[in-house]
């Protein structure tokens, strides 16, 4: 066996590597040599090997992807397409365990390889690791890729390192022995150690903070291992009385974890002759999640029960395919998007990476690539092969669109039964050609599917004059461009014919003097509205405005005017359609009654919680309609709902404060408009 085959496995058993992940890495090792050695066992091998096997040859497409362009611009898109092709998570670690191995040896290198592999590695696998939380073999990445790629600055700062190491150690030895003296008076059971540093983390903060060397507080470094969170926090405040602390340098990733699951408790202190030290504190099992990061629950079997933790971390493993850089702020907002996948990341004939909607079509492809690309497209190949513009291609698709000399886009196109557009941005382009290139084309098109229209529904001849205000148009020529054009369906176009033959009757409403005011029927003398007379009203259920909301009427057909909070999203859409119907309100003055509104209570969860939100609420005088309450295992959430009936909205105010100062509750408030 290979030596670097060795070094791999060697790298892999600390991550806790399962026997098929150890097998897998070596029979690629024999595809790679010898493809048909590999063909001939690959028939005899389980489903689950030839996965791993396979996804290690789609992973060696992207990194030729990037050998041929060294300097490409878009490696966070070669990352994402890595993962996407990549369906069994082990196969992550393996791709990085050979990396980290080959880079080990790199040294024996010729330098342009050297340099290539150390770019590689720089660009893909060392944002993976980070990304993963596999801190053991990030650093290892980053530290060896540096040194290839900055041999100058890498040595410096080793150098600067090793200046009085052995005064830095001394000194390390003692302030750890105060530590743990201080932590054995207090009757903590702790383990104390020196933290390494490293080399590429050290030059980084340099760059970040603009800083020198000299000016890093944690060059100096303890990590203090303790038996359970609570012990942290005690630990944390006998750090701080045995040594001033420096308030700016204090970061709790235990109450707010980085995106990463990475846990602990980082605190910089003035320590013994002067020294700032940080001081690092975890759990056993914060180290372990810290140092393997996924690797630490990668154990899992093809449909079984799994780990619940594990799941959410193959979850957002697969996340990692929307981010769009290394900030954090990136990470946050993309584990908060879609849950499973929903795009799929293809390549251009030069290489680049371009990520589309699932399901997109190769048309939408040529309209993502450029508008003249799409407008002018006769035909595509995916992977060197002619197929239909209806084809939708996978991850990993190379496509290349045939184009001809003249713009020439098919209304077929704007069809959505075709096939031939997934995406809303494609087809509005289209719709713009149309619109500017044949307008006159546009209303005839239009006419006849007005003309089709009235002889489907069989209505007699009418004036149409009126038709296009009811579809919230201008003029009959933007009326026919919208039906062309597919803006205006055939529900929305017979809805409007048959209210323009049959209207229903237009409730009147009559001018009324200031003051005189019409009453919510249901509730006489509970809701008073000043500025309309005679008229039946109600209160949308849409939004459930209150006494004391921005509200603003609309007037039905036969219903009397729906009073809407002036921030409801229904009402925006009532006004797109009809913004004639919008009229002015506002609250009058007789007692009101009672009025239904939601509620949402966020909280973390402890002892009584439900019973003191509820009995805040019932000594409020708020009646409790009907409530619900979601605990959120990986967080500890408690998510509480409750319908209520109250007074006005100053009463529902103060209760929102109230609860929102009880113990643990983070958020309490009004259910959004619409």
């Amino acid at each position: 066996m290979p030596a670097q085959a060795i070094e791999m496995l060697e790298i892999l058993v600390p991550l806790d590597a399962d026997p098929e992940t150890l097998a897998a890495a070596l029979w690629y090792d024999l595809a790679r040599r010898a493809p048909a050695a590999w063909q001939a066992a690959a028939a005899h091998q389980s489903e689950v090997m030839r996965r791993l096997v396979d996804g290690q040859q789609a992973a060696e497409k992207v990194f030729s992807l990037h050998a041929d362009a060294p300097a490409h611009e878009h490696t966070e898109g070669l990352r994402r397409l890595l993962l996407a092709m990549v369906r069994d998570l082990r196969v992550v670690f393996i791709l990085l365990a050979r990396q980290l191995a080959e880079l080990r040896a790199a040294a024996r290198l010729p330098e342009p390889a050297r340099l290539a592999l150390a770019r590689q590695t720089a660009d893909l696998h060392a944002p993976l690791a980070n990304r993963l939380g596999i801190w053991q073999v990030k650093w290892e990445l980053e530290d060896l890729a540096f040194r290839y790629r900055e041999p100058g600055t890498y040595k410096r700062i080793a150098n600067l390192l090793d200046e009085r190491r052995d005064d830095r150690e001394q000194w390390i030895a003692g302030a750890r022995a105060q530590l743990e003296a201080a932590l054995r008076e207090t009757g903590l059971d702790a383990e104390v150690a020196g933290r390494p540093k490293h080399i590429y983390s050290i030059w980084k903060k340099m760059q970040r903070k603009e800083v020198g060397f000299s000016d890093l507080y944690d060059i100096r470094a303890l990590r203090v291992m303790v038996a359970d969170v609570a012990a942290c926090y005690t630990t944390l405040g006998v750090v701080h009385q045995l040594w001033a602390p420096i308030p700016s340098e204090f970061d709790d990733y235990i109450a707010r974890p980085k995106t990463n699951g990475y846990r602990s408790l980082h605190t910089a202190v003035i320590g013994p002759y002067g020294r700032n030290l940080e001081v690092q504190i975890r759990t056993a099992e914060m180290h372990r999640a810290a140092e393997l990061g996924v690797a630490a629950h990668w154990r899992y079997k093809e449909g079984g029960g799994g780990d619940a933790a594990f799941e959410a971390r193959i979850a957002w493993m697969r996340r990692l395919l929307e981010t769009r850089g290394e900030d954090d702020g990136a990470l946050v907002e993309a584990f908060r998007t879609d849950l499973l996948e929903d795009r799929i990341y293809v390549l251009t004939p030069k290489g680049e990476v371009m990520d589309l909607p699932h399901g997109a079509s190769v048309l939408d492809f040529a309209y993502h690539v450029h508008t003249e690309v799409g407008h002018r497209c006769r035909g595509a190949k995916v992977n060197g092969r002619i197929v239909p513009l209806t084809h939708q291609p996978g991850s990993g698709d190379r496509i290349e669109i045939l184009t001809g000399k003249q713009a020439r886009p098919s209304r077929d196109w704007l069809s959505p039964q075709h096939g031939y557009l997934h995406t809303g941005r494609a087809r509005e382009k289209v719709r713009t050609w149309f619109r500017r290139v044949e307008h006159a084309a546009n209303l005839e098109a239009g006419r006849a599917v007005l003309e089709r229209e009235l002889r489907r529904l069989a209505l007699p001849a009418m004036n149409l004059d009126a038709l296009p205000l009811r579809l919230a148009l201008k003029s009959q020529d933007e009326l026919l461009e919208a039906l062309a054009l597919g803006e205006v369906g055939p529900g929305q176009l017979a809805r409007a014919l048959h209210e323009l033959h049959a209207p229903p009757p237009a409730p009147t409403v009559p001018v009324a003097p200031t003051g005189v005011a019409a009453r919510a029927r249901g509730a006489p003398g509970a809701l008073t509205i000043e500025g309309v007379g005679n008229l039946l009203l109600q209160l949308a259920r849409c939004c459930q405005p209150l006494p004391g909301d921005a509200v603003l009427g609309y007037v039905t057909r036969g219903r009397g005017v729906s009073v809407h909070r002036a921030d409801c999203a229904a009402l925006e859409r009532l006004r797109a359609r009809a913004p004639e119907r919008i009229i002015q309100v506002a609250w009058g003055q007789a007692p009101a009654a009672a009025y239904q509104t939601d509620i949402a209570v966020l909280g973390y969860e402890r002892k009584d919680l439900l019973k003191d939100v509820t009995g805040t609420i019932t000594q409020s005088g708020v009646s409790i309609l009907a409530s619900s309450s979601q605990r959120l295992a990986d967080s500890g959430e408690l998510h509480m709902r409750y319908s209520l009936r109250v007074r006005d909205f100053a009463q529902l105010g103060q209760l929102l404060a109230r609860l929102a100062a009880l113990p643990n509750v983070r958020e309490a408030r009004r259910l959004a408009a619409g």
